[in-house]
């Protein structure tokens, strides 16, 4: 597995073996690193170090103690990812994980509690049955029908592993499962891009959610994503809220209206007016309309984003990894040190964390 992850690290860094041996002062030949890279030799611990340096990835993702590996990834994008975009978000995804399994190793959590609200996988027919799902998904859940407050929340403590962070301008977001070899079961994970808003990454993880849920199988790839897409309207937006809010046929709608029920949903303002087409709140004439008059530009830049400017990815970020690293080091179960490397923060930073602003600058002085 070291074979893998070193030309996984390298296609990340978008280096040749030449460009990797010169960044490693020619400790090794690039020679040398291809036969690492095909399983023919395997570098000595000095030629890892180094290795983990100039790749920038840890020493523990380069050795693969918990025999980690992706399967499944389906990338949602705006357009054909590179083979380096892959190798960043792939790398980014094992690195992070290890670190999260390692935490719930320590703290004896069962990685593996993923809570799936319906006998999984789901065989569709036809794309309308994904509305149903949706609701069966609620209703197994307990969620009622009004808006969910944080859709992050809700997924993690549902038992999916939930990644929020920077990922290439192209990735939106996908899911994925995570292997850990054999008589293990595997870990569902849904990554989203933290630099898309708040609304977008909300249908991002709800979308996801349906391609954990559905037969890949019952529908084709392109029937697939519009079933994902309508169960994600549906189970962001329940029919029987929405229809209680904007009632059951409009032939016209307002600008502030409009913003008022996005706030409500926490969804983007196209998303909510496609969902009053799908459920015949609104016919296509006055749909169209609205996208000429009202929504004019909404396709490409969202209105009143929830978000301010500069805070993005701040609000529904993954919190639960980070928690656990506290709780284990509340508890005396890791150092300080060892919490930092987990949470790859400054051990100053962890600290403050640990004990509070007040309590840490006393310490230290």
């Amino acid at each position: 597995m070291i074979a893998d992850r070193v030309r996984l690290a390298r296609a990340k860094a978008g280096l040749s073996l030449r460009d990797l041996a010169s960044e490693m002062n020619d400790k090794v030949t690039a020679q040398a690193i291809g036969k690492y890279e095909r399983g023919e030799d395997i570098p000595s611990s000095g030629v890892l170090m180094a290795l983990s340096k100039a790749l920038g990835v840890s020493l523990s993702y380069l050795l693969d103690t918990q025999g980690i590996e992706l399967s499944g990834v389906e990338f949602r994008t705006k357009a054909n990812t590179t083979s380096k975009d892959r190798a960043h978000v792939e790398t980014a995804v094992l690195e992070w994980i290890e670190r999260y399994l390692q935490v719930e190793m320590i703290l004896d959590l069962d990685s593996a509690e993923w809570h799936c609200p319906v006998p999984c996988p789901v065989k569709l027919t036809d794309i309308d049955e994904a509305e149903k799902l949706a609701k069966d998904a609620r209703d197994k859940w307990q969620l009622g029908s009004d808006p969910i407050p944080n859709m992050t929340e809700l997924l993690e403590e549902k038992g999916l592993k939930v990644l929020t962070a920077e990922l290439p301008d192209r990735v939106s977001g996908f899911t994925c499962m995570v292997g850990r070899g054999e008589g293990k079961q595997g870990l569902p994970v849904i990554v989203v891009n933290n630099a898309f808003s708040l609304e977008r990454r909300r249908l991002t993880l709800a979308h996801e959610l349906a391609h954990r849920l559905i037969d890949t199988n019952s529908l084709n790839d392109k029937d697939e994503e519009k079933a994902a897409t309508l169960f994600a309207g549906a189970f962001l937006m329940p029919r029987e809220h929405l229809l209680r809010e904007v009632g059951k046929h409009r032939n016209a709608l307002g600008y502030k209206e409009i913003i008022d029920l996005k706030r409500i949903y926490r969804v983007s303002g196209m998303a909510l007016l496609m969902r009053l087409k799908q459920i015949d709140v609104i016919s296509e004439s006055t749909l169209v309309y609205a996208f000429q008059s009202i929504a004019r530009g909404w396709r490409t830049q969202e209105p009143e984003e929830l978000e301010k400017t500069g805070e993005r990815g701040q609000r529904e970020r993954a919190r639960r990894f980070e928690r656990l690293c506290y709780r284990a080091l509340a508890e005396k179960l890791i150092s300080l040190p060892k919490a930092a490397e987990l949470l790859r923060l400054p051990a100053s930073e962890v600290e403050v964390g640990l004990k509070g602003p007040q309590n840490a600058d006393a310490h230290s002085n």
